[in-house]
């Protein structure tokens, strides 16, 4: 996005990517038809110790002007859930787009080009590279995070930014799985492929959307998105019920059926073996008649604030994006532009700029390279 759009301006452009095909995360990302933006990006949708920093770039570059860019190349799309859009066929026609709109504003990439060194001089700077060594007044720096290390993934723009003088927030992985290990995960563990609907609450934010239980803990949209904003140690809720008054729920049970076993009258609302699996552990087991006004109540309140009590996270491997990263205050939000080094610019995931789940990460990624495009 910065190299087409900065092309676009008349740029001599070059875009080194030490992979052996570009975009490769994009070709990955939504099971492989790209969940390209979200339609209601917002600075909300945004995790970063500088929570001002991404309004200007998205405000300029935003979901509707991707949109135009994927019509212009005749792409067809679908709305999937909450904003998310996907391309009708694959990622690939995505990359293709870019491909051609670098190929149209003269833009040249090489790839399979790793970089050794990176330095600054007068005219700007210099990177060798197993391509030569290639000269430019501006640098642009759109290497991603520590996600997904299979894909090629690495700390080379951390380790970048630190020789250039910036400071580098510490990073962790964000929209990950969480695992559970001793009682807790003995508990789930063989309910491994049970999904159900959830709001996850954890540090005053919440996420309403599948839970998936795994071998080694939990996943699915909800666990992802808590993630990002969950630590080690910090207490982690679950509406079992979400939308719906818990109380009232188990009220009618008791009336409607009132020989049926509370684990019969839950199974009603939530997978036959998640219900069952509360009642050995959690709950007392009995006929729905039996419980008085108080039991209901005790009940309703642990439904909806279950405790999950996580030891961790499947950790970068698995991560789909990279918390922390290049310190927004040192950069230009109009621009995206170092403020320490005059011709250098942080893109996309590097910067301590990290999306929500649904399509955010990659409208940030077209929103701060077309404001840096803009500049360079």
């Amino acid at each position: 996005m910065c190299a087409l759009t900065a092309g676009q301006r008349g740029r001599r452009v070059l875009v080194v990517e030490h992979a052996n095909r570009v975009g490769k995360k994009i070709l990955m990302s939504g099971g492989g038809r790209c969940n390209f933006t979200n339609t209601g990006t917002g600075p909300g949708n945004f995790l970063s110790a500088n929570p001002h920093f991404c309004k200007s770039a998205l405000a300029r570059y935003t979901p509707s002007d991707f949109i135009g860019l994927v019509e212009k190349h005749g792409i067809a799309y679908h709305e999937k859930e909450l904003g998310q859009l996907f391309c009708d066929e694959s990622s690939k026609q995505i990359v293709r787009m870019l491909l051609d709109e670098c190929a149209a504003a003269g833009v040249r990439i090489e790839t399979g080009c790793s970089i050794g060194r990176v330095a600054s001089g007068d005219g700007g700077f210099a990177v060798e590279s197993a391509c030569g060594t290639f000269a430019a007044q501006s640098l642009a720096v759109a290497s991603g995070g520590l996600s997904i290390p299979s894909m090629g993934a690495s700390g080379f723009g951390y380790e970048l930014a630190r020789q250039f003088g910036h400071t580098v927030l510490p990073t962790r992985a964000g929209l990950v799985p969480l695992t559970l290990s001793g009682t807790h995960s003995e508990r789930l563990q063989d309910l491994s492929g049970v999904s159900l609907p959830v709001e996850a609450e954890c540090n005053g934010q919440s996420f309403r959307n599948a839970m998936l239980v795994t071998h080694r803990g939990v996943s699915g949209p909800s666990i992802l998105q808590i993630s990002s904003y969950w630590r080690p140690g910090d207490d982690l809720r679950l509406d079992l019920l979400p939308g719906q008054d818990a109380l009232a729920f188990l009220q009618a049970q008791r009336q409607a059926r009132p020989a049926a076993e509370l684990k019969s009258a839950l199974a009603e609302a939530l997978p036959k073996r998640f219900a069952q699996r509360l009642c050995e552990i959690w709950f007392d087991n009995k006929p729905m008649r039996r419980y008085g006004e108080r039991e209901l109540r005790d009940i309703a309140a642990q439904l909806r604030r279950w405790p999950l009590v996580a030891s961790g996270t499947e950790g970068y491997r698995t991560a789909e994006v990279t918390l922390g990263g290049v310190d927004t205050h040192e950069l230009s939000s109009a621009t995206m532009e170092s403020k320490r080094m005059p011709g250098l610019y942080f893109i996309g995931e590097v910067v301590d700029v990290t999306g929500w789940l649904g399509g955010y990460n990659f409208q940030w990624a077209w929103a701060s390279g077309h404001a840096a495009g803009e500049a360079v």
